[in-house]
């Protein structure tokens, strides 16, 4: 077991992604907005011009050296430990994530925000109900009836309450209604929530009032879990 801080983890977590992409500008981009932490706050938490972070997000100028990542990743855990730390307590139980494959199918963060338009075509998902983000930085792949069997309520939250920034896809569905009602104990909800397994006929009725209620996404799929999982496997994702 670790001896680390959270807060030490995540920072750890967050520079090694920004210094080992492909990309440093859009991943740095990814986290300040994973933390909702404007360029302007950054930048004036770190008594720089807002233009030079825009700079670096974009590309014009050149990557961050390290010295600059841990400077700003400083910034954005001293800015999130100021609003109550929410960000590094959700972060924290990704990082801490050890559940049992059958459960959790696949468990992946990207190095880049990406739409959630492009995630719902790489599993032919049917979008029911919009959400109030439409961008997503991970997806958790859940089996519902193993997750409701087997969880506790303390590994439920975990599961469930990892990020604002994601999607789950909840597999083993009838209709939809036991993940839609477990997650509403849940804080904060993911950005979208599909249903696999599920046409639009099957789905639970009460299913997008909830979703409109909480503002997330719904979308249902009926690709086959191993083709699912496949096409999601071909996503970005950070490596290790």
């Amino acid at each position: 077991m670790s001896s680390r801080s959270p807060r030490e983890e995540l920072a750890e977590k967050v520079a090694g992604e920004i210094t080992l992409s492909e990309d440093p500008g859009a991943t740095l981009r990814k986290w300040r907005s994973d933390f909702t932490v404007s360029q302007t706050e950054l930048a004036e938490e770190l008594s720089i011009s807002s233009s030079v972070i825009s700079d670096y997000e974009s590309g014009r100028r050149e990557s961050p050296g390290i010295a600059v990542v841990r400077r700003i990743v400083t910034a954005l855990l001293d800015i999130d430990e100021r609003r109550g730390g929410g960000r590094i307590r959700q972060y924290a139980r990704v990082i801490s994530a050890g559940f049992e494959s059958d459960i959790v199918q696949d468990l992946r963060e990207y190095p880049t925000t990406i739409p959630l338009a492009r995630f719902y075509d790489a599993i032919d998902a049917t979008e029911l109900v919009s959400g109030n983000s439409d961008r997503i930085s991970g997806h958790t792949v859940i089996d519902s009836i193993e997750a409701i069997t087997r969880l506790s309520s303390e590994e439920f939250y975990r599961l469930y309450g990892q990020s604002t920034n994601r999607a789950l896809v909840f597999t083993g569905v009838t209709r939809g209604e036991s993940p839609l009602v477990a997650m509403r104990v849940v804080n904060p909800t993911p950005n979208a929530v599909v249903l696999h397994g599920l046409s639009e006929d099957d789905l639970w009725e009460h299913a997008p009032d909830l979703a409109r209620v909480d503002g997330f996404s719904l979308a249902v799929c009926n690709t086959d879990i191993e083709t699912t999982l496949e096409r999601l496997g071909e996503l970005p994702q950070v490596t290790r």
